[in-house]
């Protein structure tokens, strides 16, 4: 039987549970267990699938073509945890999931209630994930903050559990906030404190305690928390800021997170280490022989979180090349402007990610043309490799007022379409093309020799794609299609002859990248624009 991990945060949002969850995963399997991570996300919406990037962040897409919230991609990046559709556990989903049941008499006449019909159809849906995967230990991360009220039903199925499953098998595992208060000069206590009591009002205990801080913790001030939330002194975790995430593990490593966890569950495994992790990762993210800028242009700049995987794809993308990248976030807006090329002639590379909407288009445009013309290396990422082929169809096939139909309906060139299954989707929830679909690289193109392989399987989401119709008359100008759909002849991949590297992707190659793995895209961009440095 699968044993448990219950993460939980205090006092505010922000604190890095996801990342805390993902490093205790990778602390785990480094002793040589199985784990499994959910995240457990309060808000009514079924899944972040239509909620802005500014609300939001990113939204992450499994193989399986579940749209989850960013964490799930902290956890593939740092575990090798199976994740799905299962792993994304909602309150929309839950409550949808219980009134459907309810409309159809599976409660035969009773009162539907949070306890115990809510709470139930949680525990059911994070035991699920445990037998699918067989997985040794199940990590659970409830999203929000103890005190809200949206959280409460998830709290209360996983103190059931913590009770049900019995001593051994259960652990609760509180990340607070340790605040350092500059005019007073002192660490302050007191808000895990209250946060702790608040959790104990509900009836949950935690064990152990991750407490982020900007400063050491004193052996005094660590046996006045033990002492006041009634933990013992050792499960007191000091989790400090650090330069790099992947930096965490090692971090967490150093405070015996890991024997600490083993002890509570009743494990006993032989300590491995994780070396190959600091010498493949750490190493070289700490001590890069060389250093590159690359240029990403996009309409949600301003959130760091809105291109969370595009952003640790390229890092990934310098560790395998023993290289720093420096990321230059550029408003596609701005582009627009005279001065665009002011904004990026720093750059050693440019990297379009994807999106929705016109807003910021025409800079993204100038930027390809900008690439273009000047050999820059380029990567296009879904609505990147779009704006590319329209960016070639004005200014090189000739075609006035090509466009994508997203932006404009009535374009004479339609170069960019609606998936043909688009044209009758009311509902815009989980009705995109989403998930892992395969693909069939061109042998002798750049995306090839990235790949070094023919066949490749990557995950998507999107709704408009390259029309077939302009494929004739767009390869004859010199568009190069690298990469098709076998099944449906769409087009995943597009390049441009006798350019260093100029590679556009219908697919979202960054979900797949690690940073001991880097994805064979990323990899090659970061190559071409270390040779563009030289």
């Amino acid at each position: 039987m699968s044993k448990y991990i219950f993460v939980t945060g205090g006092v505010v949002s922000s604190l890095g549970k996801g990342i805390a969850a993902a490093s205790i995963g990778k602390l785990l399997e480094a002793r040589g267990l199985k784990t499994a991570i959910i995240k457990c996300d309060p808000y009514l919406n079924v899944d972040p699938g239509t909620m802005n990037p500014y609300q939001h962040g990113e939204v992450y897409v499994t193989d399986d073509g579940a749209e989850t919230d960013l964490d799930l991609g902290h956890y593939e990046r740092f575990t090798n945890a199976q994740l799905s559709k299962d792993s994304s556990i909602t309150a929309g989903k839950v409550y949808y999931s219980v009134i459907t049941k309810e409309r159809r008499g599976d409660y035969l006449g009773k009162t539907v209630q949070i306890i115990p019909h809510i709470t139930d159809e949680i525990k059911e849906r994070i035991k699920k994930v445990s037998k699918s995967t067989d997985a040794d230990v199940t990590i659970v991360e409830i999203g929000g903050t103890v005190g809200d009220i949206e959280s409460l039903p998830f709290l209360e199925a996983i103190r059931q559990l913590r009770w049900e499953l019995g001593e051994g098998y259960a652990l609760n595992i509180h990340v607070t906030l340790l605040p350092y208060i500059k005019s007073a000069g002192e660490q302050k206590t007191k808000p895990t404190q209250h946060s702790v009591g608040r959790l104990r009002e509900i009836g949950i205990i935690p064990q152990i305690l991750m407490c982020r801080t900007e400063r050491p913790i004193s052996q005094e001030q660590r046996e006045k928390i033990a002492l006041f939330c009634n933990v013992d002194v050792e499960a007191v975790i000091e989790a400090s800021d650090v330069k790099h995430i992947y930096e965490v593990p090692s971090a967490l490593k150093k405070e015996h997170l890991d024997e600490l966890i083993l002890k509570k569950l009743n494990i006993k495994l032989a300590d491995k280490g994780i070396k190959g992790w600091e010498e493949g990762v750490l190493k070289r993210l700490r001590a890069p022989a060389k250093e590159v800028k690359i240029a990403v242009v996009g309409k949600y700049i301003a959130l760091q979180d809105a291109y969370k995987s595009i952003y640790e794809a390229l890092v990934h993308g310098g560790i395998a090349n023993n290289a720093k990248v420096t990321i230059l976030k550029i408003d596609s807006e701005e582009v627009e402007g005279k001065g665009f090329k002011k904004l990026l002639k720093e750059a050693h590379g440019i990297l379009i990610p994807g999106g929705f909407g016109s807003r910021g288009v025409d800079g993204k445009i100038a930027a390809v043309k900008y690439v273009r013309e000047n050999n820059i290396p380029f990567f296009g990422i879904c609505l990147g490799m779009q704006i590319a082929t329209i960016e070639f169809a004005r200014n090189v096939a000739g075609l006035k007022g090509a466009n994508s139909t997203e932006f404009d309906k009535e374009t004479l060139h339609p170069v960019i379409s609606l998936i043909e299954e688009q044209k009758d989707v009311k509902n815009l929830g989980a009705s995109m093309r989403l998930g892992a679909y395969n693909g069939v690289l061109e042998k002798g193109t750049r995306s090839y020799d990235a790949y070094k392989t023919e066949k490749i399987t990557e995950r998507h989401r999107h709704r408009y794609e390259f029309n077939n119709a302009y494929r004739q008359q767009l390869t004859q100008k010199g568009l190069v299609i690298a990469g098709v759909n076998p099944e449906r002849d769409l087009v995943e991949i597009v390049e441009i002859k006798d350019h260093p590297w100029f590679v556009g992707c219908q697919f979202h190659p960054e979900f797949k990248s690690k940073p001991d793995a880097a994805h064979p895209l990323f990899k090659g961009f970061i190559t071409a624009a270390l040779n563009y440095v030289k």
